[in-house]
């Protein structure tokens, strides 16, 4: 009998916190990941922290933001309200309806990363 594919990310790998995800990639990615875990924590005191979609995220009502390592960039899901309202900063990023794209070879924005955090738990706030 043929097994079936999963069609979770990374496989059948699910996923149940944060550091086990990041533990998966190379010691140059895990770098990565855990520097922006840290910008993104820094304003998201108050969330937490948890496995959706089998990705990291930050909750508070609800997931505010996602993040995934790729090959060549971390991709960053802040919903697609940030990316209107800051689409001029995001200029020089990749982005679409709903994600941006951090390339590894590049440093984090970090104030960029911060502001649509703290866009994001604000208007988590008023629902």
């Amino acid at each position: 009998m043929e097994e079936k594919k999963s069609n979770r990310p990374y496989g059948k790998s699910k996923f149940t916190c944060i550091d086990e995800y990041h533990s998966t990639h190379s010691p140059e990615i895990q770098e990565k990941l855990n520097e922006l875990r840290t910008i993104i924590r820094e304003v998201a005191k108050d969330c937490t922290e948890t496995i959706s979609y089998n990705m990291p995220a930050f909750k508070q009502k609800r997931v505010l933001v996602y993040y995934a390592a790729y090959k060549n960039h971390i991709g960053f899901y802040p919903t697609s309200q940030p990316i209107i309202t800051f689409q001029e900063e995001l200029l020089p990023f990749k982005t679409s309806k709903g994600a941006i794209q951090f390339q590894l070879n590049q440093p984090l924005p970090k104030d960029l990363i911060q502001r649509i955090v703290k866009f994001r738990i604000e208007a988590d706030s008023i629902l």
